[in-house]
């Protein structure tokens, strides 16, 4: 039941994670500023997060996971309700660095906890379950939050986490056991995890992926837009996302347990990379009204892809001795947040100078050099990660 209310929370962490894309241009008009620069909300809150997370967690992964769960939703929380009052756009810009905070010391937490519990064939689909609360905040939370950012205004959407964020943190109190192990590895051995050749390349490999999907997901609505959606189309587009990201979520944790990580990764980017591309190209060539119809087509698949991707490279990762799995995971997490910051400034220098069309083959350049990346380099010296707790 434990994993549930795991789930539950990162529910609500994926949810505002992702909601700005929708909400973008309705912050950016009411705070008067340009779209790109609304996108920095994205950038702040990536940046934070790949920053302090692996820093938390080397310096708290000795305390009570249980307290340590329930602090973070608690900072998650409060940048919600922040964001509900702010007034300017610099206290919204502070708000998102408090909710990066939070969600940057619990996901990296959670998933380890679920992993570590697992059984090594198994681990894919242990990582699968824990991230199918974002891969779900994607398919309900988001499209769910533009709908009502879009009819009661952006602070609406910031609430309505803030209380989904509250509840979730009322079950981890109660849903949670007392006395969750605690790690015993030492600085040297953690700090050792971030030195290791094969973990460099892997992260190195998220932060490609992760500024393929944030380059052309944060500035979605806007391409959107201009073939003739709606604010409820935007939704349903997020819903067409979505909806493919837990299908994909789901499979990538069953395939890599069953063909292999590597082959799951690789078969992930493939697809992102062809669909992202393609998204470029009927922008540009197809007329508007089945330009229309293949965009969502194409949406799909880059869910799929992209989400099919991730339980994979987190099942790779975690190739550790448990007592420094939370470690690997924290770094993932900061490189895929780094990567998402890289995404959303990358975006806003293509819509300043570009055009919104172009968002996607930029987009797949980047999707490209993660695949080419994985190959190139394969998982080869992924078994000498079992020495590194040694």
């Amino acid at each position: 039941m434990g994993v549930l209310w795991l789930t539950l929370a990162a529910f609500a962490i994926g949810t505002e994670s992702y909601v700005i894309a929708g909400l973008l241009p309705i912050i950016s008009a009411d705070m008067q500023i340009s779209v790109p620069a609304g996108g920095q909300l994205v950038t702040i809150y990536a940046l934070t997060y790949a920053l302090v997370s692996p820093i938390l967690a080397v310096a708290l992964i000795n305390l009570d996971r249980r307290n340590l769960l329930i602090l973070a939703l608690c900072g998650f929380v409060a940048g919600n309700l922040l964001a509900v009052v702010a007034g300017s756009f610099p206290v919204l810009l502070l708000s998102r660095v408090l909710m990066a905070l939070g969600a940057g010391l619990y996901m990296p937490m959670a998933i380890s906890l679920a992993v570590s519990i697992a059984s090594p064939e198994r681990r894919g689909r242990a990582a699968a379950l824990v991230t199918s609360g974002i891969a779900v905040a994607t398919v309900l939370g988001v499209p769910l939050g533009t709908l009502i950012g879009d009819k009661y205004g952006w602070r609406a959407t910031f609430a309505s986490v803030a209380v989904l964020g509250a509840f979730a943190l009322v079950s981890l109190s109660f849903g949670l056991p007392r006395g969750l192990p605690r790690s015993t590895a030492t600085l040297g051995q953690r700090l050792a995890v971030a030195r290791h050749g094969a973990v460099l390349h892997a992260l190195a490999t998220t932060a490609l992926w992760a500024t393929a999907c944030l380059t052309v997901y944060t500035y979605l609505s806007i391409p959107l837009r201009g073939l003739g959606f709606s604010a409820s189309d935007v939704s349903l587009a997020l819903l067409v996302f979505g909806s493919a990201a837990a299908i994909g979520n789901m499979a990538g944790g069953a395939l890599s347990d069953r063909i292999g990580h590597v082959a799951t990764a690789g078969l992930g980017l493939l697809g992102l990379t062809l669909a992202l591309v393609l998204q470029s190209v009927a922008l540009k060539f197809a007329a508007p009204e089945p330009a229309r119809y293949l965009m969502l087509l194409l949406l799909f698949c880059s869910g799929i892809g992209a989400w099919a991707f991730f339980p994979a490279q987190i099942a790779n990762i975690v190739r550790l001795e448990p007592e420094v799995s939370m470690i690997a995971l924290s770094l993932n997490a900061s490189a895929m947040y780094l990567g998402f910051a890289m995404g959303g400034a990358a975006g806003g220098i293509v819509l300043a100078v570009l055009d919104p069309s172009d968002l996607g083959w930029v987009g797949g350049c980047s999707a490209a050099a993660a695949l080419a990346l994985l190959l190139l380099r394969g998982w080869q010296e992924q078994p000498k990660l079992q020495k590194i707790a040694g």
